[in-house]
């Protein structure tokens, strides 16, 4: 029987170059599969792409509204269904991620962080931690050593904890950095006190 997968981690730890390794395994075995992302991820317009550099088009697509069950309705001969950036989907897309799998028979593994910047959940990440068979941690370390499971962004240099939800890396001078909590707390109150002294 197929399952739904959830694979998570915070950010560099290299969720989009496992996701690419695992559909080169299946092609190389000559098994059909099909690449998705959700369109709001901007970083590399219609490829995903590692920070490795490893770089591949989606076979599609996902509009904010759509319903992925109506393009997987046609689907003949797919071994598995990946998706990348999974947090930025609904939690309507994850039902239908669901259905995919028990309707169609179809194994679909999701590629997503847990939380956003703000340490708080993104609409598919919630419904997939809820609803998949399977939920598999990817690690990375923080610049001190630990476990990093924080989401911090930067911009032009500088920790931000304020903003919208989205924020594509690389564009409008937006980057992350993973953090572990004793490192991301200590540099949201270093924040919160360059806030109060202006």
């Amino acid at each position: 029987m197929a399952k739904l997968y959830f694979r998570y981690g915070a950010m560099n730890c290299g969720k989009t170059t496992l996701l690419l390794q695992a559909a080169h395994n299946y092609e190389e075995r000559g098994m059909k599969v099909i690449v998705m992302k959700p369109s709001v991820d901007t970083k590399g317009g219609n490829s995903i792409v590692s920070r490795l550099g490893a770089e591949r088009q989606v076979d599609h697509l996902i509009g904010k509204d759509e319903n992925i069950m109506e393009y997987a309705k046609e689907l003949e001969d797919i071994k598995c269904i990946f998706v990348d950036e999974a947090q930025f989907l609904s939690s309507e897309q994850v039902d239908q991620l669901m259905e995919i799998v028990v309707y169609k028979d179809i194994p679909v593994i999701c590629y997503g962080l847990r939380t956003d910047f703000q340490a708080k959940g993104f609409p598919g990440s919630p419904r997939l931690l809820s609803i998949a068979h399977t939920i598999e941690e990817l690690k990375t370390v923080c610049k001190c050593g630990k476990k990093a499971m924080y989401n911090a962004r930067k911009k032009n240099g500088e920790f931000i904890f304020e903003g919208g939800q989205v924020a594509i890396d690389g564009e409008d001078e937006v980057a992350y950095e993973s953090l572990c909590a004793k490192c991301y707390l200590e540099e949201r109150d270093k924040a919160k006190t360059k806030v109060l002294k202006k």
